[in-house]
Parts: C-alpha cells; sequence; structure tokens
C-alpha cells in the first residue's frame, strides 16, 4: 500500500504542527481558483493567519470565505530502479483542511492570534506596537474537515 489516508487525529495535527508554510486555496470574484502560500500558526483545529488590510486575497475571501489549505512535508524522491521512470515516486506526508475564513477586529484577540502565529516559528515571547496591530488583517479558519495523506514507501 503506497497511500495512507491518516484518521487518527494526532498525526494529523503532528504533520501540520511541523510544516513551515502552508497553501491557501481561495476563488476570486471572477469565480477563478487562486492559490497562495501563507506563514501560519495552529492551536486547538484553528489556522491562523495574517496578511494586509487590503488585497487580492482580502477581496476574494471578503467574497467567500470559503478555503481549503494544505500542510505539506518529509518530501523526498523515492525509486525502485534509477534508470526506469515509472518507478519514481515522492515520499510525503500531506493534509488538507476546509473551513470559512473569519477576520478578527478586537485588539486583544489579534495579539493573541499573532502569538499563535509566532509559535509557529519560535519559542520568544513578543510585544506588538499599535500601529502593527491596527494595520495588520488577521483571520482565522476553524477547521471544519481534515484530510490527511502519508506515502512511505
Amino acid at each position: 500500500m503506497r497511500h495512507r489516508v491518516l484518521s487518527n487525529h494526532a498525526e494529523i495535527i503532528e504533520i501540520i504542527k511541523r510544516c513551515q508554510i502552508c497553501h491557501v486555496a481561495m476563488v476570486d470574484p471572477e469565480g477563478k481558483p487562486y492559490l497562495v502560500p501563507m506563514n501560519f500558526g495552529f492551536a486547538n483545529d484553528i489556522i491562523y493567519l495574517h496578511s494586509a488590510r487590503k488585497g487580492k486575497k482580502i477581496e476574494c475571501l471578503k467574497n467567500n470565505p470559503s478555503v481549503c489549505i494544505n500542510f505539506t512535508t518529509d518530501h523526498k524522491l523515492l525509486f525502485q530502479h534509477e534508470d526506469v521512470a515509472c518507478s519514481y515516486s515522492m515520499k510525503y506526508s500531506s493534509v488538507l483542511c476546509y473551513g470559512r475564513v473569519e477576520f478578527i477586529e478586537d485588539a486583544e484577540l489579534k495579539r493573541n492570534a499573532f502569538d499563535v502565529v509566532m509559535k509557529q516559528y519560535t519559542n520568544g515571547k513578543f510585544t506588538y506596537n499599535p500601529p502593527s496591530i491596527r494595520e495588520v488583517n488577521c483571520w482565522i479558519v476553524k477547521v471544519q474537515r481534515f484530510d490527511g495523506r502519508i506515502h512511505r514507501h
């Protein structure tokens, strides 16, 4: 069995925690797909993201807040015989998360959200100046569904 679907929630969370970036898929106002790589934070089945206050992402999300977020790690090229193209595959661990974006405006909730994002990358303690709290858009996705898969062969 080359691929294994993950049903264990702890395994899914462990994959997300090991990722450095995620890819957020959304639909633009014209109905076309739009995908962006982003930094993130994750806690209690909520994905924390931040961005500029204006731009294409915000336009897309205000029009349609549904998103699919991809996390992938553990990439390694594998092969059974290096001269046989069909014997190549890629080792990976991958999770898809589905949900709807909610924007956070409350300054204290934003600080807490930024702490979750920073914890993904460092164990430091941080302060945030009022302009950064005011000027940075903060959004969350409460994950409604997780789909995980690994390929280890």
